[in-house]
């Protein structure tokens, strides 16, 4: 009997589909990168979806975020992907939490519930606490470098943080991981040189410039993660 995952089966099997739909996947921060990654999931089957992120929607993320429009403007991002998820596979299971992850919060998150951890956040901190946490619980994370400042779709790379090159997020995360003892760290990167923005009018003296982006950069970043994701629940090889 076909259903709405019968072309998804014919590539990944029936026993695989049965995994996905039993898994449970957290996706911290669903911004431009997370925000592809979770519908990719969803439309991919998985059967529980956490989604973490205090942010609402805003105008300036009409450009590249599928969950941006004008009718979701100001309201939660979690929010917002719930329903989508929902229009999209009711049977969905999704858990909204509206959070800014931060070592502060850490504690409000049971890792041993999850089957595999996604990092789209901006935060360096917040990026190290899940690596430590989800290596804690022995689940397997994937975490996204820096997709600002990019225009090649095409320089996207999946591999361990230590092989990773050229992208000064993931120099920092390299050194900080070092640090920790942290030996493997699967990471999506860019080795796209950052393209220096022009001033915006969001500047704040001070504050860390605007970073530049385009719709069709953190898609195929975010597109990536889940498709990685997909091969650890299906227990694929990662490479």
């Amino acid at each position: 009997m076909h259903n709405q995952f019968s072309r998804t089966e014919l590539l990944l099997g029936a026993e695989n589909m049965e995994r996905l739909a039993r898994s449970r996947v957290a996706v911290f921060g669903i911004g431009g990168v997370g925000g592809y990654t979770v519908e990719a999931l969803a439309r991919s089957g998985v059967g529980t979806l956490d989604l973490i992120d205090n942010d609402t929607v805003s105008l300036t993320n009409l450009n590249r975020q599928i969950i941006a429009l004008h009718s979701t403007i100001g309201q939660y991002k979690v929010d917002v992907a719930a329903a989508r998820i929902h229009d999209i596979c009711p049977e969905t299971v999704v858990h909204a939490h509206r959070c800014f992850y931060l070592p502060e919060t850490a504690g409000e998150f049971d890792f041993t519930r999850y089957d595999c951890v996604v990092d789209a956040i901006d935060t360096v901190t917040g990026k190290l606490e899940l690596v430590m946490r989800a290596k804690e619980a022995g689940v397997p994370i994937i975490c996204s470098m820096g997709a600002g400042n990019k225009l090649d779709p095409s320089a996207f790379r999946a591999a361990d943080i230590y092989e990773t090159k050229v992208c000064p997020l993931a120099r920092v995360m390299r050194t900080e991981c070092r640090k920790r003892g942290i030996r493997k760290l699967r990471v999506v990167y860019s080795e796209e040189p950052p393209i220096t923005p022009a001033q915006s009018t969001e500047s704040v003296p001070g504050k860390r410039s605007t970073p530049g982006s385009a719709a069709f950069v953190p898609s195929v970043a975010g597109m990536i993660l889940a498709g990685e994701v997909i091969r650890i629940l299906c227990g694929r090889n990662s490479g």
